[in-house]
């Protein structure tokens, strides 16, 4: 079964928060799934930007979202391409069609790769890496 990765060097690989993403990355220390949403048409968007991505409105706002979604797409990675991926191949990297509209790449946990389908439904479980840092994945739901 495909878990998260260790702790060690795994963190290091993350993206350093910016002042335009910071709530996201708090929102999965939290334990939540963290949205941008557009107070002009009502859309979540991701990744975080200035604008909203569908009218070009600059009223965005954080929300707490579901975390419910699907797969939308996958692969399996067979081949170790970092160090700090050792042990967990196989892998799958999969895109998720949350239920609120934006698709993001994360990983599905808990299940073997070879049983990830487009499809199926998965709910967000951000994980933490270091006492500071935490990353986004999903479990099937």
């Amino acid at each position: 079964m495909t878990e998260p990765l260790p702790n060690a060097n795994k963190a290091d690989l993350l993206p350093e928060p910016t002042e335009r993403d910071a709530p996201f990355w708090e929102g999965l220390r939290a334990s939540e799934l963290r949205l941008q949403r557009c107070s002009a048409c009502a859309s979540f968007q991701y990744p975080a930007e200035s604008f909203c991505y569908d009218c070009g409105a600059t009223s965005l706002q954080w929300e707490r979202v579901s975390g419910g979604g699907e797969v939308y797409s996958f692969i399996t990675v067979h081949q170790r391409y970092h160090p700090a991926f050792g042990d967990n191949t196989p892998y799958n990297v999969s895109i998720i069609a949350l239920d609120e509209g934006p698709r993001l790449v994360s990983n599905v946990i808990g299940t073997p790769s070879n049983q990830v389908t487009v499809g199926m439904r998965v709910q967000a479980s951000p994980q933490a890496l270091t006492d500071e840092r935490s990353w986004l994945y999903f479990r099937p739901a």
